[in-house]
This record gives structure tokens, sequence and C-alpha cells, in this order.
């Protein structure tokens, strides 16, 4: 299988290009005023613009209104919201229901504690999941991996993505020990938050790919 790429937290446009030109299948855009990587809307759109066909936008939202969210997604033209707040069950299913054709992911903060009752309420009404750590009162974009052998008791019935922590020193044991849908890169590929690196974009998307060829290599062998 083919792992997606994000890479989260775009406030330039040479970065979304340099991510595009890398392979990436989405670039995420932050819509948080507390985030270090918060973009205006107007400059969001004016990125999106500019992306080729069938290269994914996703606006990340905590706790936003409704309505507000709407009208974002609609003037960014986003291809998938990404809630990353305490967004309940109901408002994921009426936002999917009229911002379509946006998809809708619920972000989960993982800890050791986590168990299925974190996504139960949640499978029936989104199109997928973020799973990101836990830590204190911060939304995301922590930097910081979580116990992903937790991943295994969550109960998740729809597929997900792979955040927090994730750059070139450990994208390969992810792959090999998670086998996630996809995965999402921020402060991996970054020089300083909002700018990122165009050499460790490259270097990121080279070992998803790599790591794609030694998962097939070891499911051909063990079907022998």
């Amino acid at each position: 299988m083919r792992v997606r790429i994000k890479m989260c937290g775009v406030t330039r446009l040479q970065d979304a290009l340099a991510a595009v030109a890398a392979g990436v299948d989405a670039l995420g855009f932050i819509f948080y005023e507390k985030s270090p990587r918060c973009i205006d809307p107007e400059e969001a759109r004016l990125i999106c613009e500019q992306l080729p066909p069938f290269v994914d936008s996703v606006g990340v939202f905590v706790d936003k209104k409704r309505n507000e969210v709407e009208e974002i997604i609609s003037y960014c033209r986003l291809s998938y919201a990404q809630l990353h707040g305490d967004e309940s069950p109901k408002y994921c299913e009426r936002l999917a229901r009229f911002a379509a054709p946006c998809h809708v992911l619920k972000a989960l903060r993982i800890s050791a504690d986590s168990t299925a009752d974190t996504a139960r309420e949640y499978n029936r009404v989104v199109d997928g999941f973020l799973l990101d750590t836990l830590h204190g009162e911060r939304k995301g974009g922590t930097g910081e991996v979580f116990d992903w052998s937790v991943i295994d008791r969550l109960g998740l019935e729809r597929s997900f993505i792979l955040a927090g922590g994730l750059d070139c020193t450990n994208i390969g044991d992810a792959l090999q020990r998670v086998r996630p849908f996809g995965v999402d890169v921020n402060s991996g590929v970054e020089k300083a938050p909002g700018v990122k690196d165009a050499e460790l974009i490259r270097a990121f998307v080279r070992l998803v790919r790599q790591g794609e060829i030694e998962l097939q290599r070891a499911m051909t062998k063990a079907s022998r």
C-alpha cells in the first residue's frame, strides 16, 4: 500500500511548492491563533490556488464555531477539515454534512491511558483519524512521539494518519511497527516554526518510499 504523506504547518508558498515537488500528497494549514504556524485564510487561499491537481489541502481547526469553519473551507476550497479540539461527534457529523464535499478528520490526542472509548463515537461520523501526542493543554504540534502500541486498543474503524514527532530518524521504524494509511510531518522538516527545510522534506519523502519497499518485501517473504 502506498503511504500518503501530509506536511502540516504550511505558511509559505515556497515551502508548499517544495513539498509538492518532493511528492507530498497533502498540505496542512493551521487556523488556530495560538499556534506559531497559524496562517490567515487569505494567505492560505493564495497558496491553495497555486497547487496542482491531486494535491489535497487540509484545514486544521481547534474548537472553532462550525459556521466559521465552513466559511474558511469554502473560501480556501479545502479538501479536508482536521479537527484538533474537543469537537463532539455531532459537531463532526454536521460539519461533514454541510461542508461537503470537504471531508472530516478527527484528531485524537493519544496517551498511555487512551482506550477504545477515545474513538468509539467518532467511528461512524468521520472519514478518518489523525493520531497525535497528548501533551498537557497543547492541541498538537508537540514534536513528541507517543507509544505506538496503544493504537491496537483504540478500535479504529476508519483509516488513520500517524503524527506526533515524526522525522527522518524515526519514520522508517514507524512504518514498520504501525503501518499507517498516512503520515503527518511538521516540525520534523522545519528550520523554525512555519519555515520548512526543502532538503529535509525530500529526505523524509524518500525514507517513506524506501519504507514502503521494505514493507512489501517483508509481506512477500511472510506469504511464502
